[in-house]
């Protein structure tokens, strides 16, 4: 028996890939675009490519993901964000999986495409996330609104088949991604009471390239890898800074 299946796309403004996303999916049984108002033309795009189409106003992804949970009602749910592809692959393993599910919720690695480059290295694979989910056996924790947490009741499997990810295309949308994680972990460095001692502004950045050029062998992928590893250690250098300047103004 098939253990119905529907794929959600939280989207917000994302016309460049909504369409090639929904078509990645063909194979649930369901495609549901949660839609958090867009102005441009992500909704008439994913009607057009045969998607359900759910708008609720954007108050965080965690939030977001509960109120789609809330919504869908299905069995199962896979989320998969708009910069994402699923393959048949994946999908023959996550049917074979849901013919016998043996958890409530599943880890997925992905191959994360940076710059236009398969990334492999520097930390930057497996990248497991925790999207294929039993409704009303998961929820996502509310208190972390980005880099969202999964409240599981039990403990998660894993899959092997990756989502491709192709999540950073330029310089400026990196920068402007890693900007605003540099003030949401430096908030939560703060509520946890970590202060940013001096010595902190010079350990924390060289244990960060360290940890991604040497540890996760960021130097395998060159030029590519070292970029990463040096851009990565500026901003926790910079996560430091916004740190020092929330307690300055707190």
């Amino acid at each position: 028996m098939t253990t119905p299946l529907a794929a959600v796309i939280l989207t917000h403004n994302e016309q460049a890939h909504i369409a090639a996303c929904i078509d990645s999916v063909r194979w649930a049984d369901r495609i549901v675009v949660f839609d958090s108002f867009s102005d441009d033309q992500t909704v008439p795009l994913a009607e057009a490519a045969g998607a359900e189409v759910l708008q609720h106003a954007w108050k965080g992804y965690a939030s977001q993901r509960n109120a789609a949970l809330d919504a869908v009602e299905v069995d199962w749910v896979l989320f998969i964000d708009a910069d994402e592809r699923s393959s048949p692959a994946q999908a023959a393993e996550i049917r074979a999986t849901l013919s016998a599910p043996a958890r409530h919720g599943y880890w997925i690695p992905r191959d994360n495409y940076i710059f236009g480059r398969l990334t492999r290295h520097a930390g930057w694979y497996p990248d497991y996330q925790m999207r294929l989910l039993r409704r009303g056996r998961a929820r996502y924790d509310p208190a972390r609104e980005v880099h969202e947490l999964v409240l599981l009741d039990g403990e998660p499997g894993y899959l092997t088949e990756p989502f491709r990810h192709y999540n950073y295309t330029t310089l400026r949308q990196f920068r402007e991604k890693q900007s605003r994680y540099v003030r949401y972990d430096a908030e939560i460095l703060k509520q946890q009471g970590i202060r940013p001692r001096p010595h902190k502004f010079v350990t924390m950045p060289l244990r960060q390239f360290t940890w991604r050029f040497i540890t996760h062998k960021g130097y395998r992928d060159g030029l590519h890898g070292l970029r990463l590893s040096l851009l990565m250690a500026w901003y926790e250098f910079q996560k430091y800074r916004e740190l020092q300047r929330l307690y300055w103004y707190s």
